[in-house]
């Protein structure tokens, strides 16, 4: 099995092309689903989480104000820096026991859907391809603006919180240009999902795992071989 990194930038598609992949049966790992869970009241990473930003980011049923700590963080650098250190090992945790559950499942590919993939640049050296989801930045723009109803400079602030989608697209080692027509976009899906399908990269963490429960059955045999004499 091979790990697949799917990034974009906010109001560039990347829900759209996940759709995609998920009809085609995909393996997806969303980091956003997995960020909200590990900041529930019972977990861990909540506790650290008001401790460092107050009670004033808690809504009245004592969940966090995503809205009041995104604002607090796309203004704030160090904010944004802090939040991330503290949620992040969490998040990468719950990717690994999904991770591990898809590999036993048998499937070759697990895609990670991680907003801030190559922003943070921890996990790209794990990632055999990374896919952006791209549109040219006037349509990002005017989508944000629409979809969240933000004026024109609180949506180019939040924009510029992001690296821009021009230097991920270089980073990338594949683009779904997601700036036109929804079946333009699902076109190149289909492309994406005939080549990872037919990638054999999946075939090495096959083999090394065979190799593995081989070396362990032998080793175990030649054990209880020795306990019985």
């Amino acid at each position: 099995m091979f790990l697949v990194g799917l990034t974009g930038g906010i109001a560039s598609g990347k829900s759209t092309v996940v759709a995609v992949l998920r009809e085609l049966g995909c393996a997806v790992i969303d980091a956003d689903v997995i960020a909200r869970e590990v900041v529930q009241p019972h977990c861990k990473a909540y506790q650290q989480i008001v401790s460092s930003f107050g009670t004033e980011i808690l809504l009245g049923n004592g969940e966090i104000n995503r809205e009041a700590l995104g604002s607090i963080i796309f203004s704030q650098p160090q904010k944004r820096q802090l939040l991330n250190s503290i949620t992040h090992p969490e998040i990468q945790k719950e990717m690994l026991k999904q991770i591990v559950k898809y590999f036993v499942l048998g499937y070759r590919y697990v895609i990670l859907d991680i907003p801030l993939l190559f922003e943070t640049n921890r996990l790209t050296k794990f990632m055999k391809y990374t896919v952006l989801v791209y549109c040219d930045p006037p349509t990002q723009l005017a989508r944000l603006m629409r979809r969240n109803g933000l004026a024109r400079a609180e949506a180019e602030a939040r924009l510029a919180a992001q690296l821009p989608l021009e230097e991920k697209r270089r980073l990338a080692s594949w683009v779904i240009d997601n700036s036109g027509e929804r079946e333009a976009t699902r076109r190149q899906v289909l492309r994406l999902h005939a080549r990872l399908q037919g990638s054999l990269h999946f075939l090495w963490a096959r083999l090394a795992a065979g190799a593995l429960a081989a070396g362990l059955a032998a080793l175990g045999c030649l054990l209880l071989r020795r306990l019985g004499s």
